[in-house]
């Protein structure tokens, strides 16, 4: 785990990752604090994702845009229009 640590810390830089102990369902809280250590996102996390290579870049693709919410530089509705407008791509003839 010490290495899923380090490429987290390396992903959210400026951001320092914390990982808390695995619970009775296998999961672990996954903290992440800003400069200061004020804590800035937490979420729980199951071991699969920190294992699998896939789901470990798309819980950094979704902490990077959480961020961005939490600075003020994302509006979640701007996430909801983009998310919209990419089921609509394509379906006109």
């Amino acid at each position: 785990m010490e290495r899923i640590c380090k490429l987290l810390n390396h992903a959210l830089t400026p951001y320092q990752a914390q990982l808390g102990e695995t619970d009775a369902s296998g999961h672990r809280q996954l903290t992440v604090v800003d400069k200061q250590g004020e804590v800035t996102l937490q979420r729980t996390v199951s071991q699969r994702q920190l294992q699998d290579q896939r789901l470990l870049v798309d819980l950094v693709d979704g902490l990077h845009r959480d961020l961005q919410i939490a600075e003020g530089r994302l509006q979640p509705c701007v996430i909801a229009a983009l998310q919209h407008q990419r089921t609509f791509q394509g379906t006109f003839a």
